[in-house]
């Protein structure tokens, strides 16, 4: 005998919700794998345990110290914004679940869970501002390019090094009319140059805006001398990493960093391009600096006139990315230096954890009570779609802790733990209609169906709030609170998932049963009991008044009967009551 076409579905949405959730196991799995075999790619830190957050785990602790010359402070907005861009900075790669705050006048204390990767504690440490510098000169020709949208945005490393010109001690002849002028080189200036050690830790140069510098790239391997400040970095509005496109907009397969300038800064690179592009390597180069070392020093290939550039080079997708970041969230409106590196321990800890955690046993335990004395043996349904919805849950967590960086906090346990009540709602809702179905005179069968068409549109609704609110609170907030929205989008979006692939499949499937379909005293559907009473062969006899009605069933109706349906039966039995008086009468 063919399937029933509700059976049919139930069995199509069962099998959906078992390739999800096989198919989160294995790439959780796959990845675990790989990354325990010490092979490096996309699955690095991949693990079936998610990671902890500081107050759980415990983590490192950096203080950043203002850097502040003679007669000079810092003021409490300048703190505020570089807090903001620092935690912009960490957060960039996820929901790391870091602590970020002000200490004193002149500190910022950054406080990171666990052991952090070194391209997060660059992306912190390497905090000071962010200038754009032209190059006057350089030991060796950078193996980068900028480009605008109508440039070569490719580039040819030079094959020899670039010699610096044999006049480099000469004496200016001039005044220095722009920042690419080799009259600002003086011979003290020319005489730090030769005795400049990039490999020295301590031997930072350092230089006014309106001055020029003598600096080496952040690896050691190249050393500049650069002209006056052109560019500050707080004029750039945006910095993304992609794959590079050539001047048809075809793929070029090479990673690059695409910026975007604000209209000061547009303004700015359209003037200093265009005077480079008309010189000869190296001053045609354009250095960007950050705690006065070069990070990237690319040449210009033409005018850029629009204020979107594009640097490529030898860039992976991981090294683009960090460039990205560094050249977004790296105009800090003051320079600092680490003063101290520590790790810390736990502010919260096992116990608060364990807390956490029995908190939540005893909710699920009150919500299975609960199940149990209100709809009986139904209340397996609930038990199952819960552990589906756990089991979910925990694979999603686990795949964001190493794909995106996110980390388990207590607050992000407590939207878990109120996940529970979500779902045990889109439970209580459903079975609800089903009964009210059951009430009017459906079979179970019908009264799936039928309840299931009006209790999923309260679901969506209901849902739907939940998870604006959870993305307004993930995009307004910051720290434990962040982590919390998150997890309280997630399980929101499970929920609908569970109900729809399994809780309404499941009764589509036990609908069919005896146990459930005849309407068995323990079941939780008994239509006597719901004041519906069953007469065989989906024949119910036609509800009367309230008041003449008799025992728990009578009593259950009456009590869920509206005002209209009162004054209805109300009425109904008044003309009745007269009917028989006048026949009464007349006979």
């Amino acid at each position: 005998m063919a399937r029933s076409t509700p059976v049919k579905k139930a069995i199509r949405s069962l099998t959906w919700l078992l390739v999800i959730i096989a198919g989160l196991a294995a790439l959780n799995g796959t990845a675990t794998a790989l990354n325990d075999s010490g092979r490096d790619g996309w699955w690095d830190g991949a693990s079936w345990v998610p990671e902890l957050a500081l107050d759980l785990q415990g983590g490192t602790q950096i203080t950043l110290a203002a850097q502040l010359d003679n007669g000079q402070s810092v003021s409490s907005q300048q703190l505020d914004q570089a807090v903001t861009i620092i935690r912009q900075r960490i957060d960039s790669a996820g929901v790391s679940e870091s602590e970020i705050t002000r200490q004193g006048a002149q500190n910022i204390v950054v406080s990171i869970p666990g052991r952090p990767d070194n391209e997060t504690l660059e992306r912190i440490e390497a905090s000071a501002r962010l200038t754009f510098r032209p190059v006057l000169y350089t030991e060796a020709v950078s193996n980068a390019a900028v480009g605008g949208d109508d440039a070569d945005a490719t580039a040819s490393p030079s094959a020899t090094p670039y010699t610096p010109n044999p006049d480099l001690n000469s004496t200016p002849t001039a005044s220095p009319t722009n920042a690419s002028d080799l009259n600002w080189i003086t011979e003290q200036l020319a005489d730090e140059y030769t005795n400049y050690q990039c490999a020295a830790d301590n031997d930072l140069s350092t230089a006014r805006d309106d001055e020029p510098l003598v600096t080496c790239s952040t690896d050691g391997t190249a050393k500049f001398i650069l002209g006056p400040v052109e560019v500050q970095g707080s004029e750039i509005s945006d910095a993304t990493n992609g794959l590079a496109t050539d001047s048809q907009g075809n793929s070029t397969n090479t990673w690059a960093v695409n910026l975007e300038f604000d209209g000061e800064g547009t303004d700015q690179f359209r003037d200093v391009t265009s005077r480079l592009v008309a010189l000869q390597a190296p001053q045609n180069q354009f250095a960007v600096t950050l705690d006065n070392q070069v990070i990237t020093a690319p040449s210009a290939n033409a005018a850029i006139t629009d204020g979107n550039a594009q640097i490529t080079g030898s860039f992976t997708q991981e090294t683009s990315k960090t460039l990205a970041d560094q050249l977004k969230f790296g105009a800090l409106p003051i320079s600092f230096s680490v003063q101290s590196n520590e790790n810390i321990t736990a502010t919260l800890g096992q116990t608060q954890l364990v807390s956490g955690l029995i908190a939540g046993l005893i909710g699920l335990i009150l919500v299975v009570i609960y199940s149990l004395v209100q709809y009986r043996a139904l209340a397996f349904v609930t038990v199952l779609s819960l552990m589906i919805a756990a089991l979910l849950t925990y694979l999603v967590i686990a795949i964001l802790s190493w794909r995106e960086g996110y980390r388990l906090s207590l607050a992000g346990v407590t939207g878990l733990i109120v996940a529970i009540g979500i779902t045990a709602d889109s439970f209580i809702v459903y079975f609800e209609r089903i009964r009210d179905e059951l009430r009017d005179g459906r079979i179970l069968e019908s009264a799936v169906e039928s309840g299931w068409k009006r209790a999923i549109r309260t679901i969506v609704a209901s849902d739907t709030v939940n998870f604006l609110a959870a993305i307004t609170l993930f995009i307004l907030a910051v720290g434990n609170v962040k982590g919390f929205a998150l997890t309280l989008g997630i399980t929101t979006v499970i929920d609908l998932i569970v109900v729809a692939l399994f809780t309404h499949p499941m009764l589509q499937l036990i609908a069919r049963t005896r146990f459930f379909g005849e309407g068995h005293s323990f079941s939780g559907l008994n239509p006597k009991a719901l004041g519906a009473v069953y007469r065989g062969r989906a024949q119910f006899r036609t509800p009367v008044p309230a008041g003449a009605r008799k025992g728990a069933g009578g009593r259950e109706a009456a009590k869920r009967q509206t005002i209209a349906e009162r004054k209805a039966a109300e009425s109904t039995s008044t003309r009745v009551d007269d009917s028989a008086r006048d026949e009464g009468k007349d006979s």
